[in-house]
Parts: C-alpha cells; sequence; structure tokens
C-alpha cells in the first residue's frame, strides 16, 4: 500500500513565497523559525483535530509544542525510518518529560511493559527524537519504557505491541521492515545515545513485524 502524495501546486509555491518574504521582512532568522511561519498560513497544513490518533488503540497525551516541529508529512518529507528507543525512567517521568517545554525532545509514541501505547506527537509532525535534524524529518520515534541494562523491562507485551505499531508505520509509508528501515537510537548518525541497548532483541523484534505485516497482507 503506497501512500498518496499531495501535489504541490503553484498556489502552494505562491504561499511559501509569501511566507518567507513575510518572515525575512520580519527579521526572522534559522531555517526552523521560517518552518514554523510557513505552517501558520491558513489552509496550508492538513487538517488537525485535538487528540486525533495515527494508531489505533492508543493513547493520547499531547507534548509541549517546544519538543516537535509542525508539518506535512509525508508531503513534505518522506517518512521510511522508525527509531526505537529506551527511555532510561518510567512511564509517568517519560511522558512529563516530553510535555515540560523545557526538555527540548520528545517523541511521537512511547510503549508500556503491558503492551500499552501512549502516542505524544502527530505522524504529520517531526518530533525532536533522534538528535539528528535529517532522521527526525524522514522517521517516527518509538520510546520503550526500561532501562537498557535490564533486558526484564522488555516484555513480550512490548515487544508485540511495539511490532504492532511498527507494521502499521511501515504499511501506511511503504517502506520494508528490515534493519536499514528500523534502526536504533544508537545508529543515528552523530547519536551519542546507546538505547536500545544490548538486550533490545532485534532478530525477535524484525520477525514480529514482519509477522505482523504477513497476517495483514493475507
Amino acid at each position: 500500500m503506497r501512500v498518496a502524495r499531495r501535489k504541490r501546486g503553484p498556489a502552494r509555491r505562491a504561499l511559501l513565497v509569501t511566507a518567507l518574504g513575510v518572515l525575512v521582512g520580519a527579521g526572522v532568522a534559522g531555517r526552523d523559525e521560517i518552518s514554523r511561519g510557513y505552517w501558520m498560513l491558513p489552509g496550508v497544513s492538513k487538517p488537525r483535530k485535538a487528540g486525533e490518533l495515527d494508531h489505533k488503540g492508543a493513547g493520547w497525551t499531547a507534548a509541549s509544542p517546544a519538543n516537535w516541529r509542525m508539518a506535512d508529512r509525508p508531503a513534505d518529507y518522506p517518512v521510511d525510518r522508525i527509531v526505537v528507543h529506551v527511555t532510561q525512567g518510567g512511564f509517568e517521568g517519560s511522558v512529563s518529560a516530553f510535555r515540560n517545554p523545557w526538555h527540548k525532545a520528545s517523541a511521537h509514541y512511547i510503549v508500556r511493559g503491558d503492551g500499552h501505547i501512549e502516542q505524544m506527537v502527530r505522524e504529520l509532525d517531526v518530533a525532536f527524537h533522534a538528535n539528528n535534524r535529517s532522521v527526525n524529518e524522514r522517521s517516527v520515534g518509538i520510546e520503550h519504557v526500561g532501562f537498557v541494562d535490564r533486558p526484564r523491562d522488555f516484555t513480550p507485551a512490548m515487544y508485540a505491541a511495539s511490532a504492532r505499531l511498527a507494521a502499521d508505520i511501515c504499511a501506511r509509508y511503504d517502506f520494508p521492515a528490515d534493519r536499514r528501515h528500523i534502526i536504533g537510537h544508537n545508529e543515528v548518525p552523530g547519536a551519542d545515545h546507546t538505547d536500545p541497548g544490548p538486550h533490545w532483541d532485534w532478530d525477535r523484534y524484525i520477525s514480529l513485524v514482519r509477522a505482523e505485516l504477513k497476517r495483514r497482507a493475507g
């Protein structure tokens, strides 16, 4: 299944030119600020509804707007990566951190040991999760509650729920479930993080994601 791309017509380009002119005229510097200003124009971004979910069955808690950037994915950035994270903390603390505007980081999802999934940033938007702008723009970040040195934190319920989520993402954006497209935070270019760590069972996880995709196709 391939996600339809929205065509960028002359009207959209004209809006972008107008937005850039307004921002430059106001003395706004930096690509991030220009991008934010562009999405403020009426009628540019996709329709949004507060609390709307991308993955059925997830809960919703909104991350602070300071911890993500408004976008229009995949119309503006192709989504072809999943980045696997480990929170290095508990569920409540992780949710609280992503709601804190001073934290300067977030992820699209948090998966708990009992299999519960909490969405905190829409997949339309760019979450600050990978410490790499290019990877952030083209990926979905999935946090897993636990510690990298505690293998008991990675429960069967967590693997199963995260695999269903990952399969859903792979199917919607039409990219394969392999280790080139599903990576760890430690594999992001320039990253200084070690998660998901040596106890994350990649063979098990990828097998579960593929099995879920096969089940859906069948």
